[in-house]
Formats: C-alpha cells, sequence, structure tokens
C-alpha cells in the first residue's frame, strides 16, 4: 500500500529532475524533444510527496512505445495511458514508494501547457501556492493511507487553479506583464 507522505521543500529534488532529465534524454535521443520539472517538488514554496514529476514531450507516442524496453532498462515501470488519453506514464521505485513520474505526451497535447501553467502560476502566485501548501498538509494528516482520497481531495482545487492559470498564461502572453491575480 502507498502511504502518504509530504514533506517541505527540498533543494536536492531539482537536483535529481535535473540528473533524470540528463539520463531520459541521453536515454530516448531524439524521441525526446523536451524535459521539464513539473508537479510539487518544482515548486520550492511547498510540501510535497518526494515523487519527481517529470512532463516529456515526444516526437510522437509511437516513437516513445518503441524504446519502451530502454524506460524498463532505466528502472521505470509502464502504464501506459494510466486514465488519460494521449499520455504514456511510468513510474519508477517500487509499487509502494515511487521515486519519480513521467508524464509523456506529444507536442500537439493540451496537458503539456495545463502543467506547465499550473507550475508557472503557483511560482508567480504565491497566495495560491500557500493556499495548495496547506491542503496538501491537511489532506495528508487525514488520509495518509489513502492516496485516491487525497488525490481527490485536491481535485477541485486543482481544477480551479488550472483555470486561473490558464487565464494568467493568457493575460500574460498577450500583454507581456502579469495582469491577472488571484484571492484565495
Amino acid at each position: 500500500m502507498r502511504r502518504v507522505i509530504v514533506e517541505p521543500y527540498n533543494p536536492a529534488w531539482r537536483l535529481a529532475f535535473e540528473r533524470e532529465s540528463a539520463l531520459l534524454r541521453a536515454t530516448l535521443g531524439e524521441v525526446a524533444l523536451a524535459c521539464h520539472h513539473i508537479g510539487s517538488t518544482a515548486i520550492p514554496t511547498i510540501c510535497a510527496k518526494p515523487i519527481i514529476d517529470i512532463l516529456l514531450v515526444v516526437a510522437s507516442l509511437e516513437a516513445l512505445d518503441t524504446r519502451e524496453a530502454a524506460m524498463v532498462a532505466l528502472g521505470y515501470l509502464p502504464r501506459g495511458e494510466n486514465g488519460i488519453p494521449g499520455r504514456r506514464y511510468f513510474h519508477k521505485g517500487s509499487d509502494e514508494v515511487h521515486t519519480h513520474h513521467v508524464h509523456a505526451f506529444a507536442p500537439e497535447h493540451a496537458d503539456i501547457a495545463r502543467h506547465l501553467a499550473f507550475r508557472d502560476y503557483m511560482l508567480a502566485h504565491p497566495e495560491a501556492a500557500r493556499a495548495y501548501d496547506q491542503l496538501k498538509r491537511d489532506l495528508a494528516a487525514r488520509y495518509s493511507e489513502d492516496v485516491g482520497s487525497y488525490v481527490d481531495g485536491k481535485d477541485a482545487f486543482i481544477r480551479e487553479m488550472d483555470c486561473r492559470a490558464a487565464t494568467w498564461q493568457r493575460s500574460t502572453t498577450e500583454t507581456g506583464e502579469m495582469t491577472c491575480s488571484s484571492s484565495i
């Protein structure tokens, strides 16, 4: 059974991402177009489960599928789409303790922009990040042995932040400034 453990931000997470990103790019070659650090370990002001989330942009899912054995050789367990059409999901570590998650998408997939906008919004809006941090701490305390309930408990907040992040991203792109603010 996977437990829910959140920890204060650890600067080593950034280094772990950089090492794993270099390893993935070297292993996948031209299939890997970009690697982005996403998820809570990419946001220095909040607690996180100590799992490095990597958004991997690939030339195509079919090309990545031909490299599945290489991912397995790196210690990743392939999980297919795992509930998100157009994604390939892998995790590293045991079934009980994951160390890395790879979320792979082809360049045109909308979830790429969504994940990056969420991360960037949290980095630019400390009040939203603080609210997310507190929610995660509360949920981890309540659901330490129930990952599903922990994830479900974050859903409404994440959906709201996704909406705010998309609006903010559009406004910063159109005006070159941060014109959208949030009050939580």
